[in-house]
């Protein structure tokens, strides 16, 4: 059964759409997940920002000849059907397997996620069609570009389950953000600590920051020892 997608709240998209993939995968080791940042999803192209989004996933299995052709296209179980049921602002997260030589999907189909209003497109794959993709202005993080299409090299089989993409365990409803530095996965039940504990984080790192260029030597202050933290919070006093 596919798992229903949940909205999410504007504030959570609001707060984490201000901190960095990097300064999220920091906090997550500290809940012990070090396994979050999704290998092979890079920026198609520079400037495509901070994205924030509900994970709607996809799976692709290795291509078997009786089923990966051009007529499963026309299939209630292809990409095309996926793409009908993906809402507003998700991002789509496409698990390939790390094949690069067969494009998931090309210009007609982005165009028609475009128009649906997802949010981005994720993949350990690869795309085709680069010039019309990128008109569409889809936002995509992938492992680069093929000119063939998916079923010389994938059979697509489902959506809306559990799948692995870039080497990471990503659930529907999941939410992943998305930067320059690529994409991380916060499971659904922590994206709540997340959203309370981030903007303090990215806080004290612009502060330490603005420490090093003034000279500072970084031996107990990244991370902060008792002084600097209290050096840290007489800052904050100061500013409020």
């Amino acid at each position: 059964m596919k798992t229903p997608v949940q909205a999410l709240d504007q504030k959570v998209i609001d707060v984490l759409s201000k901190v960095t993939t990097a300064t999220l995968t920091t906090l997550l080791i500290k809940k012990g997940l070090r396994n979050v940042w999704l290998r092979g999803s890079m920026p198609l192209k520079s400037g495509q920002g901070r994205i924030v989004g509900r994970a709607f996933t996809l799976r692709f299995v290795p291509a078997r000849e009786d089923l990966a052709t051009p007529a499963s296209w026309s299939s209630p179980i292809s990409t095309r059907a996926a793409i009908e049921d993906m809402p507003a602002g998700c991002i789509a997260v496409v698990d390939a397997m790390g094949v690069t030589n067969a494009g998931i999907f090309g210009d007609i189909l982005c165009q028609r996620m475009k128009q649906r209003q997802v949010a981005a497109l994720v993949t350990d794959g690869v795309i085709r069609d680069v010039a019309g993709v990128l008109e569409t202005e889809l936002p995509i993080w992938c492992s680069g570009i093929a000119a063939p299409p998916s079923v010389t090299g994938l059979t697509f089989v489902a959506w809306q389950e559990p799948i692995a993409c870039g080497g990471v365990a990503i659930f529907p409803n999941d939410v992943i953000v998305i930067d320059d530095d690529g994409a991380v996965l916060i499971p659904a039940d922590l994206v709540d600590e997340m959203v309370a504990t981030a903007p303090e984080q990215e806080n004290l790192e612009s502060w330490i920051m603005e420490q090093v260029k003034g000279g500072a030597a970084l031996p107990g202050l990244y991370p902060p020892n008792e002084e600097n933290k209290a050096r840290y919070e007489q800052s904050k006093k100061k500013t409020n």
